[in-house]
């Protein structure tokens, strides 16, 4: 009998152990993710629409498979190693999306709070992608080609043109006036310039993103240069070096730091004047198609291509961070 107890009492004390074992193997804010998906879904074809928007099943469907999706990762995801890590840190972003997702349902489709055609659910914009594919996947290139052809350009302009006013105290006489002349003034400014120095609008465009991009990088890229210690250069010109060395050797890689700096900001300024740049006289680019689509107050398909340019911009930015952290990698721990 008291090895019965004994048994009992044993049994008793670990279950607590073992509840703590199963919640720890239990990734709960992937179930709380799975409900709010589900509450999605659910709102998206269980409520009926004020105004029908299209595509309401397919986006009920992508709901309801995510929330599947989380219900299966929720006891299977510590099992994934740094893959599940990286999910379980993303957790609480999965439920507050779920969430919004069935909010802004509710507010648009469903009650009509947020009217149309000045807002649209998740499943317009859904709607939209589906309907345009074609020629967002036409614009998406041009846009893609514009846009590079500018950035690209402005960077190494402006990269050549920081050098040489972060080294030569003679470049930096001339250029830093000029610098802070035209520096302050935004690129959309130029516009009526452009359309004298420029033969064809698509060369004033890709100038007007160029300029936007070259600017900080050319700032940031001359204060690293001066921000060097000059006792590098000291030692270089003792041990015989010339000034090609002492720049590509020396100015260059110490001020890449600056670099990575200016350009980020020329990233986001020149996506922020890209739709201005194609309203001279582009036929197709997602910044043409804002302005297309605000005239005839589409206003869904102007969302749906805010968050492409936004998905694009962000992807771009993650690279510059992968290429920053390769060439950089000796610096890490100091920067």
């Amino acid at each position: 009998m008291s090895n019965a107890i004994e048994t009992l009492d044993g049994g008793a004390a670990n279950s607590p152990a073992s509840l703590s074992g199963l919640q720890q193997a239990i990734w709960t804010n992937g179930l709380l993710a799975a409900a709010a998906w589900a509450a999605a879904a659910l709102v998206t074809v269980g409520l009926p629409d004020v105004v029908p928007w299209g595509s309401a099943g397919l986006f009920a469907a992508i709901t309801a498979g995510g929330a599947a999706v989380f219900a299966a990762l929720a006891f299977i995801v510590r099992r994934l190693g740094r893959t599940g890590d990286a999910i379980v840190h993303y957790g609480p972003w999965f439920i507050a999306i779920g969430v919004w997702f069935a909010l802004w349902e509710l507010t648009t489709a469903k009650l009509g709070w947020l009217p149309k055609p000045f807002f649209s659910p998740p499943n317009g914009l859904l709607n939209v992608y589906v309907a345009e594919a074609p020629r967002l996947l036409v614009c998406i290139a041009y846009t893609l080609r514009l846009w590079s052809l500018g950035f690209v350009s402005g960077v190494v302009v402006g990269y050549a043109a920081g050098v040489a006013l972060g080294w030569s105290k003679r470049f930096s006489y001339w250029g830093m006036p000029i610098l802070k002349l035209i520096g302050p003034v935004p690129a959309t400014a130029w516009i009526p310039c452009t359309f004298f120095f420029f033969p064809t609008t698509f060369a004033a465009s890709v100038f007007i993103v160029a300029l936007a991009s070259g600017i900080p990088v050319t700032i940031l890229t001359s204060s690293g240069v001066a921000a060097v210690n000059r006792a590098y250069y000291d030692v270089g010109r003792n041990l015989g070096a010339p000034n090609w060395y002492l720049i590509s050797k020396i100015a260059v890689p110490a001020s890449l730091p600056h670099v990575f700096v200016g350009l980020f900001m020329g990233l986001y300024y020149s996506f922020a004047v890209l739709v201005v740049a194609e309203m001279l006289g582009a036929k197709f680019g997602l910044g043409w198609y804002i302005q297309f689509q605000t005239a005839y107050s589409g206003y869904a398909n102007v969302y749906a291509t805010l968050v492409i340019m936004s998905l694009i911009c962000a992807g771009i930015v993650k690279l510059l961070f992968v290429a920053r952290d390769q060439l950089l990698n000796y610096q890490k721990g100091f920067i």
